[in-house]
Order: C-alpha cells, then sequence, then structure tokens
C-alpha cells in the first residue's frame, strides 16, 4: 500500500470520529470564539442553531401571514372596506384567492384589486343575488357558483 503524504496515511488509520467531529466543526465555523474549534462545545452550538432554525421557520409563516394582512387591510381601506368585510365578502362571492395573492394583487395589480374590492362592495350591499347581476353569466365566461335557493 503506497501513500502520498503524511495526511494521507494518518486518514486512513482514523476511524469514523474524525469524520463526526469534522461534520459538527463544519457548521460551526462561522460561530465566534472557541465554539468553532472545541468539539464540546461546537456541539452544544450547533445543536442549538438547529432548534433555532427550525422554530425561526414557523415563525417565518406567521410574520409573513401578518405581513400579508397588513398589506391587504391598508389596501382594502383605501377603497372604503375594513379587512374582515372585504375578506368575508369576497368569500362569500366565492373568489377563492389567498391572502398572499391578494396582498400581491394590491402592490402589483391596483387595478385587479380596485375591481376585488368593488365585488366586495357590491356584495356587502346587496347581497349575493344582486353580486351576480341578473343571474346570467356573461358570454364566454365559465363559473362555479353555486345557487342556493
Amino acid at each position: 500500500m503506497v501513500l502520498l503524504s503524511a495526511p494521507c496515511w494518518l486518514r486512513s488509520r482514523l476511524t469514523d470520529r474524525f469524520w463526526r467531529v469534522q461534520e459538527v466543526l463544519k457548521y460551526a465555523r462561522h460561530f465566534r470564539g472557541r465554539k468553532n474549534r472545541c468539539y464540546k462545545l461546537a456541539v452544544r452550538s450547533v445543536r442549538r442553531a438547529f432548534v433555532k432554525s427550525t422554530k425561526a421557520r414557523r415563525e417565518k409563516k406567521r410574520f409573513l401571514r401578518a405581513l400579508w394582512i397588513t398589506r391587504i387591510e391598508a389596501a382594502s381601506l383605501e377603497h372604503g372596506l375594513k379587512y374582515p368585510a372585504f375578506i368575508s365578502n369576497l368569500l362569500k362571492s366565492q373568489v377563492e384567492l389567498n391572502r398572499k395573492m391578494i396582498a400581491d394583487l394590491a402592490i402589483y395589480e391596483p387595478k385587479t384589486f380596485k375591481s376585488l374590492a368593488a365585488l366586495a362592495q357590491r356584495r356587502r350591499e346587496e347581497g349575493f343575488l344582486a353580486a351576480l347581476g341578473d343571474g346570467k353569466e356573461p358570454e364566454g365566461i365559465f363559473s362555479r357558483i353555486v345557487h342556493h335557493y
């Protein structure tokens, strides 16, 4: 068996423990102090970092939903509707857009959002049958409206 260098010879003699330690230290390289060099300290820090990153992913979902709701509320107030009335009347009008899409429409497509606000306003004022107009769909429009009698 021919080995070209001393480090290759050393690594061939080492067990899996070396690679396990290196795996942990790889995740700890950017830490400050001894946490990025000492295995015992690095294990604790890396475990805590992974736990915090898992919790942060859940927090991110909550934070983004709150951001979307804030944006929708601000945009709907411009059109004279409060957020709960806007969302409930959109649902009653069977507009199935999620909050992320509605918030994007409020920012990037204000005319489309204005038409959604007008639809919600119309539904709020006149009720479900009036929101449909005369009950007939315009030519070339397909919808899945459920009639409640």
